[in-house]
């Protein structure tokens, strides 16, 4: 069939426009090496949307060794001729996207990865990267100057790896903005027991090795993944409202008799899930361990860690982190109030069911324990500085914050508050601002002052 002259002339004028579109489209660029987070600038990955982590590891206690391979899916933001991955220290050996071969190089805890052909945006891709080596704990002033990551103890090891520790094992965007699903599989010397994040699906022996295999269905931030292994005592079940629950306690704890963690961590799940909403994940549960150098806790999604037998109120605080931490997290590490501050208000709550105290008396001895020229009014609890995020005025004044609000705008609006915030964000990410602004939707009121007061004023202010 022949055209004719004007439709030649359409045809032609049709596809220099076309031509003139696709050569405005942006050309592949190299991803950025973090996500501009002004405390940890390199951590977390620009030019990509991490949507999935397959984590397979293999650890021997004898030889403090693990040996891994991470394929991770995910969706380019922008047209990529590379991207970077986080992962300190320890030596890669292999990286593939979508199954081909690919080129790598290592600058400090970054892995710049260029694949053979540029990645489009809006597309979905793997990268797979083996790797291994002795993995090393991190220390330093932030936790409150106790290593925390990868830490080896009698039996195994015991992972808690807030705020950027995650990619001390494996490689990943390791920041609380970039959450995915996973699917994590521990190969151990026969007769250890690795807990992880979500429910079991499988565990088997075969030869000299147990292989275990966890999946956590809804989104999780790096630093809560968890590969925790040893010899443990392991009891399941269900909360009385129907959740089921896993706690694995180290048997060298056992005589530990101060607090019953499994009837705690079922009746704590259930009442937060009537105050904050229902409870998030497919499980509950805790990972009790014998680590006493950490000497602190984390909210491990589905199952806080606890680096010896804790206290209720501590088991309460990290179940609270569910909600508050884990599946609403923090835009920016700078917002981490949001997080230690519910959790600590969540101990006062918790003495307010027992009828123990009420919130507003611990709110008062809280504040009245600290005289005006105590260097902890002096921390701006909402942007700590990094050094400082864990700062026990971000949990302190934090949950003051929260009781000061209760009492400006009254106990039904706010109770109405707290769940329409975990609603809002469920399994996403929010900031101070966000908090402010539906703070004010849900009650009718202006409430920039109390916040700017409370969060971003240094001194002792009036109650």
């Amino acid at each position: 069939m022949a055209l004719s002259r004007s439709a030649r002339l359409g045809a032609v004028a049709t596809a220099a426009a076309s031509f003139f579109v696709i050569a405005a489209a942006p050309g592949p660029k190299p991803g950025a090496p973090g996500i501009g987070d002004p405390y940890f600038p390199n951590l977390g990955n620009g030019g990509f949307d991490a949507r999935h982590y397959a984590l397979d590891v293999a650890y021997n206690p004898d030889t403090d060794r693990l040996d891994g391979r991470t394929t991770l899916t995910a969706r380019a933001t922008q047209n990529l001729s590379s991207f970077d991955l986080d992962l300190q220290r320890l030596v890669v050996t292999g990286v593939e996207v979508n199954g081909r071969r690919a080129q790598f190089t290592r600058d400090g805890d970054e892995i710049r990865i260029t694949p053979r052909q540029s990645l489009r945006k809006g597309h979905e891709f793997t990268v797979a990267v083996t790797y291994g080596g002795i993995p090393e704990p991190l220390n330093g002033p932030i936790v409150f100057g106790s290593d925390y990551g990868w830490m080896k103890t009698p039996d195994g090891v015991f992972v808690a790896c807030e705020p950027n520790a995650a990619s001390t094992w494996f490689p990943s965007s390791d920041h609380p903005a970039d959450k995915a699903t996973y699917d994590i599989r521990i190969r151990t010397p026969k007769g250890l027991t690795a807990v992880s994040n979500g429910r079991l699906v499988s565990t088997y022996d075969k030869g000299g090795s147990t292989y275990t295999h966890w999946r956590e269905k809804k989104p999780m931030a790096t630093y809560l993944a968890t590969a925790t292994i040893g010899k443990f005592d392991v009891r399941t079940g269900t909360t009385p409202g129907g959740t089921p629950i896993y706690v694995a306690i180290d048997p060298v704890l056992a005589n530990s008799n101060n607090v019953d963690v499994y009837a705690v961590t079922a009746d704590a799940t259930d009442y937060w899930s009537q105050v904050f909403g229902p409870y998030p994940f497919e499980e509950t549960g805790a990972i009790v361990d014998d680590m006493p150098q950490a000497g602190f806790s984390l909210e491990v999604q589905t199952k806080p860690a606890y680096s010896a037998v804790r206290s209720e109120t501590t088991i309460v605080h990290e179940l609270a982190h569910q909600w508050f931490g884990d599946s609403v997290s923090v835009a920016h590490w700078k917002d981490i109030w949001l997080n230690e501050g519910f959790a600590t208000y969540a101990q006062w709550l918790w003495a307010e069911h027992k009828g123990t105290r009420s919130a507003h008396d611990s709110f008062v001895a809280a504040y009245d324990a600290r005289p005006a020229d105590s260097a902890f009014w002096q921390i701006t609890v909402g942007d700590p500085q990094r050094d400082t995020m864990f700062a026990s005025a971000v949990y302190q004044r934090g949950a003051m914050t929260l009781q000061a609000l209760r009492e400006r705008i009254g106990d039904t609006v706010f109770f109405k508050l707290l769940p329409a915030w975990t609603k809002l964000h469920r399994y996403g990410n929010a900031n101070t601002a966000d908090f402010i602004g539906l703070a004010e939707k849900v009650s009718g009121q202006q409430l920039d002052d109390l916040f700017h007061t409370w969060l971003f004023t240094t001194g002792k202010p009036a109650r």
